[in-house]
């Protein structure tokens, strides 16, 4: 699947930049072609002043399906991980880098594909928009792919992880794993490593936006 250079969510963000707004147009969003096999669009949600901002690369398959993000297994590890954390899952927004499901078929199954660096280019501009108007004290990118749209390049997780970062998009911008990617480890040892360093990202980050707050 190729876009064209000029392909873009852009034309699509509402003049008066409100949630409700945004929701509902992106819902006719078509600025790229992902729009065509996804079931709907899968927009932000949380509260309209959130503490934090997560981001997460695209829709799953059951968040195609439901209309909500981080609703199947990667969103309750996250759910999981932000408990041991201690952090309130009520206090927070989740969204993702790009806001349609991209899949291929196996079998009877729908299986995530990733998405190439130009869909997530065309959906940034809803990203931007969320961020503009929630204002959090910290937006925390889940995986490379949500990086590569906050920052607005090639990214590499290992890199970027463990401390804060400035951006364009926003200030105070922490990098760590996407849950997914610690549910595809091979073995219960290195999915529980995994998960204790996720959850340790997420202290780190709790204590930095308490300060913020103070």
């Amino acid at each position: 699947m190729k876009l064209h250079p000029f392909q873009s969510a852009a034309s699509f963000i509402p003049p008066r930049l409100t949630p409700p707004a945004l929701r509902r147009a992106a819902a006719c969003c078509t600025g790229c072609d992902l729009y065509r096999t996804a079931t709907q669009t899968v927009f932000g949600e949380g509260p309209r002043h959130p503490s934090i901002v997560f981001v997460g690369e695209q829709p799953g398959d059951q968040e195609d399906r439901m209309g909500r993000p981080f609703v199947g297994p990667a969103g309750a590890l996250l759910n999981r991980a932000l408990a041991e954390a201690g952090i309130a899952r009520d206090k927070v927004y989740v969204t993702n880098a790009v806001k349609h499901f991209k899949w291929e078929p196996q079998g009877k199954k729908r299986k995530h594909k990733r998405p190439s660096a130009a869909e997530v280019a065309a959906c940034r501009p809803w990203l931007q928009a969320e961020v503009s108007v929630l204002k959090p004290h910290a937006l925390v990118c889940l995986g490379v792919t949500a990086a590569q749209s906050v920052f607005a390049k090639t990214v590499r997780l290992s890199e970027l992880r463990g401390r804060p970062w400035d951006t364009a998009l926003a200030t105070h911008v922490f990098v760590t794993i996407h849950p997914s990617a610690i549910l595809r480890y091979p073995d219960a040892a290195a999915r529980s490593e995994a998960f204790g360093r996720l959850v340790e990202d997420l202290r780190r980050i709790g204590r930095f936006v308490r300060n913020q707050a103070a």
